[in-house]
């Protein structure tokens, strides 16, 4: 098996001359792909109030509209080899997320930094060029895959839209070079999608996602469609791969233990609101939030436990186009008070690195903030 991916970086002739050099893919050279990472203090993705609203129609002769409020002030930073995992039930924000991150569907306010480079700002050949640098593997293996293209033209895709080869030759190696990183025969170039399973086909789509050498790879649900055993097989790649070619990850999930595997930080989301983020450990061994206590006590335990000191929510999410007042999570919280029906709290540091949105939880946490916020001062 070859050691390293390589790819021409010529850039096309065409790119708009506003895009800067930090907008624009790294090197690729063969001494700084294969490495033990370990994580830069500066963040490449800086995400900064993010806010997605879909407008809706009420009735067919009312001019006034409504809002989906999808995302709502959303900020988190992602450094380079990272893996930071995104959470929450369905329709909590964490596609739509990933989506405003890509521009795919482009945020209604709020701002994404890719090593520098406003990504909100970008437009025509510079959002086209800027791109190689972020790549999707998506949720569905199945539909995913184009059914009359070979695995060979599949995995291609990205490198022929951008050029990035100077010869039929150099473009097999390529494909031949990714095929060999994700496990993949290369006897299987010249098949079909509907020939193989669904992990071969999440391996196919792995390697469509890494040929440009991205560094940042948005994860949607990679292996919620895919059987316990092969779902092991798919994480234990992405992380060898994330290793070996210094990969930051996004990852959206509503499966914990799937998280808990992967992740180094997590972020629960409801109703398109930040609930908590924090490291993995801390979001798992000391929970702050009762949603996330909620999300937690899910997840089936070995150990015995009491079936009443499980958290069980109450009631359905609420509809985002008309969203609770105060916290949204107030209508289904077992600690809610009155306060927090009236007022939307703040998202603060509880602990380093450990932040939560939460009245009560802040209110337990008061004297140590004051104390912290004493010495800020102070210094």
């Amino acid at each position: 098996m070859t050691t390293h991916i390589h790819h021409d970086n010529t850039q096309s002739q065409s790119t708009d001359v506003s895009l800067s050099a930090t907008c624009t893919p790294e090197s690729s050279s063969a001494e700084n792909l294969d490495y033990h990472q370990t994580h830069d203090k500066t963040p490449i993705l800086k995400v900064r109030n993010l806010t997605k609203r879909y407008p809706v129609k009420t009735s067919v002769f009312s001019r006034k509209k409504s809002y989906v409020h999808a995302l709502e002030h959303v900020s988190f930073d992602v450094h380079k080899g990272e893996t930071f995992a995104i959470v929450g039930e369905s329709g909590c924000g964490k596609s739509t997320t990933g989506k405003c991150i890509l521009r795919l569907s482009d945020p209604t306010s709020g701002t994404v930094e890719l090593n520098g480079c406003d990504f909100t700002a970008l437009k025509g050949n510079a959002l086209i060029e800027a791109r190689k640098s972020m790549k999707l593997i998506f949720q569905d293996p199945y539909s995913s895959l184009n059914p009359r293209m070979t695995v060979a033209d599949i995995i291609a895709e990205p490198i022929d839209i951008a050029h990035s080869y100077a010869s039929r030759e150099e473009r097999e190696r390529m494909i031949e070079d990714v095929m060999e990183h994700v496990g993949l025969d290369l006897s299987y170039k010249n098949r079909y999608p509907h020939e193989f399973s669904g992990g071969q086909r999440q391996r196919i789509g792995i390697a469509r996602a890494i040929i440009l050498l991205p560094k940042l790879i948005i994860c949607d649900e990679p292996v919620s469609a895919l059987d316990v055993s092969v779902q092991a097989k798919v994480i234990n790649l992405l992380k060898e791969l994330q290793k070996k070619l210094g990969l930051a990850y996004i990852f959206i999930s509503h499966d914990l233990s799937v998280v808990k595997h992967i992740s180094d930080t997590v972020m629960v989301m409801y109703l398109g609101h930040t609930m908590e983020r924090g490291s993995k450990n801390d979001l798992f061994s000391r929970p702050l939030h009762p949603y996330t206590q909620a999300l937690l006590d899910v997840i089936p335990r070995i150990a015995h436990e009491r079936i009443q000191d499980k958290r069980i929510l109450q009631g359905d999410v609420p509809s985002p186009v008309n969203p609770p007042s105060g916290c949204v999570f107030h209508t289904r919280c077992p600690l809610a008070q009155s306060v927090c029906a009236q007022k939307e709290p703040d998202l603060v540091e509880i602990e380093p690195g450990h932040v939560c949105a939460c009245h009560v939880v802040q209110q337990r946490f008061a004297k140590s903030l004051e104390q912290a916020h004493q010495k800020l001062c102070a210094s």
